[in-house]
């Protein structure tokens, strides 16, 4: 019998490349990489980045020469530095940092040489005798040195066949020296008396070759000019990214068994060991407090506003801000499993995606650069042909080359994802990527689950009721609370703490063996030598609980049922409250035009409970977790797009199979990784500000592109029949990217919906409705 071949295996290395410079870059990159066998790879020209995707037998050095093949370096990333928060772009925030630095320097010493060629060629009162000379003096260090990077990049494309940017503004700055050299030793132009009128428009030489080494100077400097201001732009952009890797601590203060305090870096710092958190100190890592009382800030690192109490036994995360009294904190994770660690990895992989119109643009641009090329030469001999004056045929054909710019299109996307991506981060939005975004913009239905999402998950035992004549209701809370130990489940929890809180006298709870959780359904397990079962109800119970049924759904209770070896011996109900938030939260989609759908696993009772409670019209009770992924792809069938909102492992299949999975922070692991969206702060009323923000985000996405696209489609027409000083074109191809940087900006400074605005959508008196539990 054949079997069936093992699935390939894909591994995911990042790489650093350096050089690109425009939307071409980035499409030959991928190209390139793509061409090995198994391998995809997606550019991040804001980022310098590159994520590939490849099988194992294709290694990480063989990824960085193919790279190198076609002109650009590329290195493996280094490990970050705990003392040293990386920057964007895989490199050290140092690095790059210097980058900017050294690209100011020859932007300032460019300025210094360039300004008085362009003052003296654009004021033909201020020309003096010779001006020309000096202007030509002047200008040859900026053609060659400020100019010498472009010149770099362009030499090494041509060697590799290749066009980009570089290509077209060395190709243009010589140019322009070129002729301005002939027209000075051979033109006629370096006549001692010479005066040169100035004009946006080229005009004909009357005879007399003119100079443009305003052309010459004036393209470098605001091309560098552009390229700094973008730089700096960008950096911004990943504010909020630094921010993060800001939060973690250098040292921390550990307790040692013997009660003296040790200051150690934080790289030493292991599971299980307590340490100190003094007011006004963040918190070293994620951890449980052990001793001490105090309120937390986790404004920076979940977006929550108003600190949290902790005390002993609360969970803390790293990166918060103690603002009260002494904390010992017993860590419970540290390095790159910590909370803080995932969220600056979520969005440093969301930044590295591309949008549909964005890899659209990136094909565009692939063939755009030797487009240009071959229409500057046809331009160069149409106006030849055709007899005009060969100077303003060559300046056309240097104002097409210096005009047409891909590199807006290759900013479009990145810049917008970054700053939304670090702007939801602080609002306490992971968003994965541009996929994520996409599908945010476009939900129309959201699934609710209930217990965890709408509800606190923080449930209490309301009410034991015991059968006459059975055990009582101590010994069945006590086997019951022995069997839940083996449960995550909030309602499992629930009657763990209630047993153990009710039941001191007894002791520690026994042990469970054999434990199985059905999905849905509930726990069983062996205590003591009796096989003890916790369940949904059914219909058939003994006439003592089938009455209190009755009163335990009328109060938005959950009902289990306490069964040891196959008897039924009492019902426990459990309760929990409606979030604030949720009211709020589910207002605020129905006016964003989100239809919201609860489906639960608990009864129809409490289910109706709490829906009547938030105003949501469609509800689906007692939905196992298979039943849940089921209803999904119905609504999907129904060419609804659907979005779904859970917490908990039973939510995880429905997650995956719907449109846009979101998962709450306090949720289990397993719901986290199915989700496209996280709520870091567990908070639902979030879900309404990611919808928004990614409808702006998009929407910004889309003004980029457009400018980008518009700017050519003007621009090169106009530079083609002779309507475009290259200075000017120069001038033109720089603000086209600083606009689409500086509209991306705009996202950093996006407010959610203000808080009194989002109080008219609570409904007075009902923030404490009871609801049910939910059942597994």
């Amino acid at each position: 019998m054949a079997t069936e071949p093992a699935p390939a295996v894909i591994t995911t290395t990042d790489l650093t490349v350096g050089g690109m410079t425009c939307a071409a870059c980035v499409r030959r990159v991928e190209k390139k990489l793509a061409k090995l066998a198994g391998v995809t790879a997606t550019v991040n020209l804001a980022t310098g980045r590159a994520r590939v995707s490849h099988p194992p037998d294709v290694s990480p050095e063989e990824l960085v020469a193919t790279v190198e093949q076609v002109g650009y370096t590329a290195a493996l990333p280094e490990p970050p530095k705990a003392a040293e928060p990386r920057g964007e772009g895989g490199g050290a925030g140092g690095e790059k940092s210097e980058d900017i630095r050294r690209e100011r320097d020859r932007l300032l010493v460019t300025a210094l040489l360039a300004v008085p060629v362009l003052v003296l060629s654009m004021v033909p009162a201020w020309q003096f005798r010779n001006w020309q000379w000096l202007c030509f003096a002047l200008a040859a260090p900026v053609a060659l040195w400020s100019a010498w990077p472009f010149h770099v990049r362009a030499l090494r494309g041509l060697r590799h066949s290749t066009a980009t940017m570089d290509t077209l503004v060395s190709l243009g700055v010589a140019a322009s020296f070129s002729w301005s050299a002939y027209a000075l030793f051979l033109g006629g132009a370096g006549a001692p008396g010479m005066r040169m009128p100035f004009s946006l428009l080229p005009s004909a030489s009357d005879g007399i070759a003119h100079v443009y080494l305003e052309a010459a100077v004036g393209v470098p400097l605001f091309v560098l000019a552009g390229r700094f201001l973008e730089a700096r732009a960008r950096s911004g952009t990943g504010a909020a990214l630094r921010s993060l890797a800001r939060l973690a601590a250098k040292e921390v203060s550990v307790r040692e068994d013997d009660g003296t305090e040790l200051l150690v870096p934080i790289e030493e710092l292991t599971v299980g060991r307590v340490f100190l958190v003094r007011p006004g100190e963040r918190v070293a890592t994620d951890g449980e407090v052990v001793e001490g009382n105090s309120a937390v800030d986790l404004s920076l690192v979940t977006g929550e506003s108003e600190p949290v109490e902790a005390g002993p036994g609360s969970a803390v995360v790293g990166g918060a801000v103690n603002a009260g009294g002494l904390l010992l904190v017993r860590a419970t994770a540290v390095g790159a499993d910590t909370q803080l660690a995932r969220i600056t990895r979520l969005v440093t992989e969301a930044q590295a995606g591309k949008a549909r119109a964005q890899r659209l643009a990136d094909a565009v641009a692939g063939v755009f650069v030797p487009a240009v090329l071959a229409l500057a030469v046809t331009v160069l001999g149409f106006w030849l042909g055709a007899g005009a004056d060969p100077q303003a045929a060559v300046t056309a054909c240097v104002a097409v080359l210096v005009v047409a710019c891909p590199c807006a299109l290759g900013l479009a996307t990145p810049t917008a994802l970054m700053a939304a991506t670090g702007r939801g981060a602080q609002l306490g939005v992971l968003i994965r990527g541009p996929q994520a975004l996409e599908g945010l913009q476009h939900i129309d239905t959201v699934v609710l689950d209930k217990t965890g999402t709408l509800t606190s998950g923080h449930m209490s035992v309301a009410r034991v009721t015991a059968v006459p004549d059975g055990l009582g209701t101590r010994a069945a809370l006590r086997l019951a609370g022995a069997v839940e130990q083996g449960s995550e489940h909030p309602l499992g929890r629930a009657i763990v703490a209630y047993a153990r809180r009710t039941l001191p006298e007894q002791g520690p709870l026994p042990e469970v063996r054999d434990f199985r959780a059905e999905a849905g359904r509930g726990v069983r397990g062996r205590v003591e030598g009796r096989i003890v079962e916790v369940l949904a109800p059914d219909d058939e119970l003994p006439t003592a609980l089938a009455d209190a049924l009755p009163a335990a759904e009328a109060a938005a209770h959950t009902p289990v049922l306490v069964c040891v070896d196959g008897v039924t011996e009492a019902l426990i109900e459990v309760g929990d409250v409606v979030r604030p938030g949720s009211y709020r939260a589910v207002h605020r989609l129905r006016r964003l035009g989100v239809h919201p759908v609860l489906a639960t696993g608990d009864r129809e009772a409490p289910a109706r409970a709490v829906a009547s409670a938030l105003g949501i019209d469609e509800v689906h009770a007692r939905r196992t977790p298979e039943d849940k992924a089921d209803l999904v792809r119905e609504l999907r069938e129904r060419g609804r797009r659907v979005a779904v909102v859970g917490d908990g492992v039973n939510d995880a299949a429905a997650l995956a199979g719907a449109d846009l999975g979101i998962a709450m922070g306090s949720g289990t692991d397993v719901a986290i990784g199915a989700a496209d969206v996280t709520l870091v702060r567990g908070d639902i009323e979030a879900l309404g500000d990611a919808v928004r923000l990614a409808r702006r985000t998009l929407a910004t996405i889309r003004v980029n592109l457009l400018w980008a696209f518009g700017y050519n489609a003007v621009t090169v027409p106009l530079a083609v029949v002779g309507l475009l000083n290259p200075m000017v074109a120069a001038v033109a191809m720089s603000l086209s990217s600083l606009l689409v940087v500086g509209n991306s900006l705009r996202l950093r400074a996006w407010q959610p919906a203000p808080a009194h605005s989002r109080q008219h959508a609570a409904r007075p008196g009902r923030e404490t409705v009871a609801a049910g539990g939910g059942t597994r």
